[in-house]
């Protein structure tokens, strides 16, 4: 097992100086890079969820832990890339056409790529037509999108309807999320399911795989 205990604790910590200082020694000390995501990252952005759910951490603290952990993932992907593995599955993200709110969905983002997965962060006010073009384009299982204004909600419509018009629905899984959206609009719009905060959605996307 090639824990890390430098990294692990930079990690839960939200340090990102020493998040990349230890990832690099592990790198230089000839740990693998998908062991090193597998044994230490994962589980230290699970101590973080656990910690957010104990209401031990909040928002802060998710975004420093999510900055620590993409830092020592920029080291990781290009290692990662050229020996051919490939992290456990893809995950398109964005926040719908006409929202510009982000802090929701790049913690959101954080959480999945600390979990394992590769991510595709597509940004803000994203219309339909670049959702269908990023499933096509990149072919992930499960597709994400994030809406914090009423008024921006039925963009989540319009983009389960621009996949299924694209014959891609079937393909993959998709999930919502955002202060103002439910389970039952979720059910109303035909979307897979509904996360109401980041570590709820890491879990979410493992029991969409699971059933997939």
């Amino acid at each position: 097992m090639a824990m890390s205990r430098e990294l692990y604790d930079a990690i839960v910590n939200g340090n990102n100086k020493q998040a990349h200082a230890a990832t690099q020694a592990a790198i230089e000390a000839g740990v693998k890079p998908m062991a090193l995501v597998a044994d230490t990252m994962i589980p230290a952005m699970d101590e973080v969820g656990k910690l957010f759910e104990e209401e031990e951490y909040f928002v802060p603290e998710l975004l420093l832990s999510g900055r620590a952990m993409k830092g020592a993932m920029a080291l990781l992907r290009p290692l990662i890339v050229a020996s051919g593995e490939k992290l456990s599955a893809k995950v398109v993200i964005g926040t719908v056409k006409g929202d510009l709110h982000d802090i929701g969905k790049n913690l959101v983002a954080s959480m999945l790529e600390g979990s394992g997965f590769e991510v595709i962060d597509l940004g803000i006010d994203v219309a339909p037509e670049k959702f269908v073009a990023a499933v096509i384009q990149q072919q992930p299982q499960i597709v994400c999108m994030s809406a914090l204004l009423t008024v921006t909600m039925p963009s989540m419509k319009t983009t389960i309807d621009a996949l299924k018009a694209a014959g891609l629905r079937s393909k993959v899984k998709v999930m919502i999320g955002g202060a103002p959206v439910t389970t039952q609009y979720a059910s109303e719009i035909g979307a897979d399911g509904y996360s109401e905060n980041a570590n709820a959605a890491v879990a979410l996307v493992r029991t969409l795989l699971a059933v997939a």
